[in-house]
C-alpha cells in the first residue's frame, strides 16, 4: 500500500466567527493543539508543490509527511494563524478566492472578514505557499464551460500579476468537482487540484483530486492524532460512489434553472 498522506483542510481560526461558516473554524487554541499534535506524530509538514514533486516523479517526499492546507482568504490567515505555523517553522498552503480577497472584487462567499490580496506576499514570506480557490467560490462542475474557464483562468492571473511567479495549484470549492472540472484545470494550467473526499490521500492519489479531511470545530484533538495515525478515514484514491455522481447531477440541474451557486 501507498504511504498515507494526511491532508488536513482549515478555514478561518478565530474565536467568533460569522455563523454560516462557524462549523468549518476552529479556535487559535485548538488550532495550536492541532499543531502540537503534528509535532509530536513525528510527520514533517510539505507544500503543495513537494506533495506534486512526487506525484508527478520529480522528488521524493519526507518518509511521514503531512500537509496543512486553508481555504478562502480569511483574515486571521496573513496574521495570527500564519505566525502560530511560523513559530513552529511549519510551512503550509493557501487557497485564495480572489474576488473575496481583491478590493471591490465580487464573490458568492456571504460576508466575513477576509484578508486582502496584499497579504498573499506575506503568506510566501511566513512559509505558506499560495494557490488558487477560483474567483467566486461558484460550484465549479455546475458551470458551463466559458464560466468555468474564467473561473480558473481569472483567479490564476490575478494571484500570479500580484506574487510575480507562476501559480500552478488550485482546490475546489467545497470540493466540487468532476472528470469536466478536472480535464479543464489541466488544460488551465494547474499541476495540481484538491478536493475534500473526506479521506487521506496517498502517493498515490490523483494530481487533480487529492483528497483532504475537513477540520471541523466539532473535530477533537484525538480525532486529528487518528488523523496523523493513518486512521479515522478511508485512503484516497477510489471511485466516486452513486450518491456523490447523483448529487453533482443534482446540483447541475438546479444551477440551470437559478444560475451559479455559492459552493459551501
Amino acid at each position: 500500500m501507498s504511504p498515507v498522506v494526511p491532508v488536513l483542510l482549515y478555514h478561518a481560526v478565530m474565536d467568533d466567527p460569522p455563523a454560516w461558516i462557524a462549523e468549518f473554524t476552529v479556535t487559535p487554541k485548538a488550532f495550536a493543539a492541532h499543531l502540537d499534535a503534528v509535532a509530536d506524530s513525528g510527520r514533517t509538514p510539505v507544500t503543495i508543490s513537494a506533495f506534486a514533486d512526487r506525484l508527478v516523479g520529480r522528488a521524493p517526499l519526507p518518509p511521514r509527511p503531512v500537509l496543512l492546507t486553508f481555504d478562502d482568504g480569511f483574515a486571521d490567515l496573513p496574521g495570527p494563524t500564519a505566525d502560530l505555523l511560523a513559530a513552529r517553522e511549519m510551512p503550509a498552503t493557501a487557497y485564495l478566492t480572489t474576488g473575496a480577497v481583491v478590493p471591490g472584487g465580487r464573490s458568492l462567499l456571504p460576508p466575513a472578514p477576509m484578508m486582502t490580496l496584499d497579504g498573499a506576499a506575506r503568506l510566501e514570506q511566513a512559509g505558506v505557499e499560495v494557490g488558487s480557490h477560483t474567483v467566486t467560490h461558484a460550484q465549479l462542475d455546475t458551470l458551463t464551460a466559458p464560466r468555468l474557464r474564467a473561473e480558473l483562468l481569472d483567479s490564476k492571473a490575478v494571484l500570479e500579476d500580484a506574487l510575480g511567479h507562476p501559480v500552478p495549484h488550485l482546490a475546489y470549492p467545497h470540493g466540487y468537482n468532476s472528470p469536466r472540472v478536472r480535464a479543464a484545470a489541466a488544460r488551465a494550467g494547474y499541476e495540481t487540484a484538491t478536493a475534500v473526499r473526506h479521506a487521506l490521500s496517498s502517493e498515490r492519489d490523483e494530481r487533480h483530486r487529492i483528497a483532504r479531511l475537513i477540520v471541523r470545530r466539532g473535530h477533537t484533538v484525538a480525532e486529528v492524532r487518528a488523523w496523523l495515525a493513518g486512521d479515522g478515514a478511508r485512503v484516497a484514491p477510489y471511485r466516486d460512489g452513486p450518491r456523490t455522481v447523483a448529487w453533482r447531477w443534482y446540483r447541475r440541474g438546479r444551477a440551470a434553472l437559478r444560475g451559479p451557486e455559492f459552493a459551501g
